[in-house]
Parts: structure tokens; sequence; C-alpha cells
């Protein structure tokens, strides 16, 4: 049994990563289908050269984009730290690799719970309050990219993304419950054996 767990504690530790490494190149990606046109467009509001409603979301993202970069990374040295302290090989574990494991679990559902209001949010204010007709024109005036109202590609795969991270803390738990258990069932083994 020990030997299931071993191996699943070492494949937790190894999705945890790959999911945060995802996290981070999903924050690259986030702003690529607005960046040709409403990067354009909200930059030119006070002349109205380009400008439409709803343009300045490109603006409004850019902070956003940057916080989740900054949380990919944080993500992704968060899950590096699995390794740093073993928890990825250690049989037994110790106060440090509980501290890593609950640090990270804390730091994956609070970032796609953060995540997932804001790009639902943003979504709502691209499908909601763009004005698609004055876009249209402008991107065919000045020859940049158009975006229909359902191009929200970027905003929908984050439940995939999160889910991922999710999906796989939520394993990490499962394993860490696992492995106390084995433990605890291993030391009333010894404590029954010095008994005899």
């Amino acid at each position: 049994m020990y030997k299931k767990q071993m191996t699943l504690q070492r494949i937790t530790s190894y999705l945890l990563l790959a999911a945060a490494a995802l996290v981070f190149v999903y924050s690259l990606g986030i702003m690529t289908d607005l960046h040709g046109s409403f990067a354009l467009a909200s930059s030119w509001k006070e002349s109205k050269r380009y400008y439409f409603e709803g343009a300045k979301i490109y603006l409004e993202m850019q902070p956003f984009n940057r916080e989740l970069t900054i949380a990919g990374i944080v993500l992704i040295l968060s899950a590096a730290s699995l390794f740093l302290f073993k928890s990825h090989d250690r049989r037994k574990y110790y106060v440090a690799n509980y501290i890593t494991i609950g640090i990270n679990a804390l730091a994956n559902v609070g970032v796609s719970v953060w995540a997932l209001i804001k790009v639902f949010s943003y979504k709502y204010q691209f499908v909601n309050n763009t004005d698609f007709e004055g876009f249209k024109a402008a991107a065919e005036m000045y020859k940049f990219p158009y975006l229909e109202p359902t191009d929200t590609f970027w905003f929908d795969i984050s439940i995939l993304v999160f889910g991922i991270l999710i999906a796989f803390t939520a394993l990490s738990i499962f394993n860490l419950v696992w492995k106390i258990v084995l433990m605890s069932q291993e030391r009333k083994l010894i404590e029954e054996g010095k008994e005899n």
C-alpha cells in the first residue's frame, strides 16, 4: 500500500508543478485576442480615430494580467517548494512537508477563485459593454483584427486551466490524508510489536 501511495505522491507533485506552469502560460496568452484590436482602439480614445465603446477593457485588464503572471510565478515557486522539502519522495512527513503542502493548496485555491471571478467579470464586460458594430467598422476601416461577441476563447479556457489546478490540488490533499492514515497504521503496528 505504501508503494502505491508513494507513487501517487511523486506524480501529484509533478502534476502540481505542471498545473502552476499552465497558469503562468495562460497569463501570457489571456490578452492575445484583445491585443491586436483593442490595444489600438483604446489608445486613441481622445481623437476618436479608432475608438469604439468597450475598447477600454484592454487597458482595464492590464493590471489584472500583470497580477496573474506574478501569481503564476508564485504558484510555480510554491510547487517547487514541494521538491525542495522532499515532499515528493519522503516516506515519512515532517512539519515542513505539511506546511508546504498546506501553503501550496491554499495558494492554488485562492488564486483559482480570485482569477475566475476576475476573468468572468471581464468576459461579461467584453460581451455586454462592447459596441461590436463600431468595433467592426473601425476594424474594416483601419485594418486591425475584429472579434465577434462569441470570441471568448481566452476567457472560457480559464475554467479548464483553473479546474486542472484545483483537481490536482484535491489529489494532493487526498494523497496527504492517505499518507497520514498509512503512517498512523504503521505507528500502531510498531507499538503493538513492542508490547509483544
